[in-house]
């Protein structure tokens, strides 16, 4: 990647938005660029991480693997999403295995550099602190989520949460711009796949929701209708 490109997908990073383009093309000295593959494991549950990771272009999934051995989806990062800042503060390990959906570039940075440009920036200290204020929030809703005992319930709330941030408003309703497959879904849901799929049939044929030919969701009007 050259480093304009780099530097805008820095800006677009919630952690470095505040930063000029001068200031990231500085930062970028204290990182490496890596490329991944799809399915490589960029960071495994319960290891001790010294870094942050930056994903300039691709996707990565956060899995956790519960005593049984059955795997959760925990979250899903996209380009411009940053991973890894929670474990790189406390110096504990790892709470999840972070992997390529597909093949990647990611910028990593130490916790030694992390926190010299903490105190070199102090925007990026404010920052930080309404990233993680983000990721608490999120995970209080995902506690909120799983106790529903409707299934309905749970992908309802689920959609709402990713439109958060993922939703993009039309003339047609709210446009989900991150692609899901239906297993996907029921991981980060705690339900089967076969539930997800007829509880979407369902949305799709009284006419809630459009599932697009790209994975991306519509969710019409209607959808803010169906009750909890």
């Amino acid at each position: 990647m050259k480093k304009d490109a780099i530097a805008d997908s820095l800006k677009r990073n919630t952690l470095f938005s505040s930063l000029t383009l001068q200031e990231l093309s500085e930062i970028q000295k204290s990182m490496v660029i890596k490329r991944v593959k799809k399915n490589e494991v960029i960071l495994h549950e319960e290891n001790a991480n010294d870094f942050m990771y930056i994903i300039l272009e691709g996707d990565v999934k956060v899995i956790q693997t519960t005593e049984r051995g059955k795997e959760i989806l925990v979250t899903m990062h996209h380009q411009h999403d940053s991973f890894g800042e929670l474990s790189l503060i406390d110096r504990k390990t790892a709470p999840a295995t972070v992997f390529a959906v597909r093949n990647s570039i990611i910028a990593i940075l130490s916790r030694r550099d992390f926190y010299s440009l903490l105190h070199t920036y102090s925007k990026m200290l404010d920052n930080l602190l309404r990233l993680l204020c983000t990721r608490l929030r999120d995970s209080l809703k995902r506690i909120q989520m799983l106790n529903f005992n409707n299934a309905s319930q749970r992908i309802k709330m689920l959609f709402l949460m990713l439109s958060e941030n993922y939703g993009e408003d039309t003339v047609r309703g709210t446009l989900l711009k991150i692609k899901l497959i239906h297993q996907d879904i029921a991981d980060m849901t705690g339900l089967t796949r076969e539930t997800v799929t007829r509880v979407l049939d369902k949305w799709q044929k009284s006419g809630e929701i459009q599932i697009q030919k790209n994975k991306f969701i519509l969710l019409k009007p209607e959808f803010e209708s169906i009750p909890f």
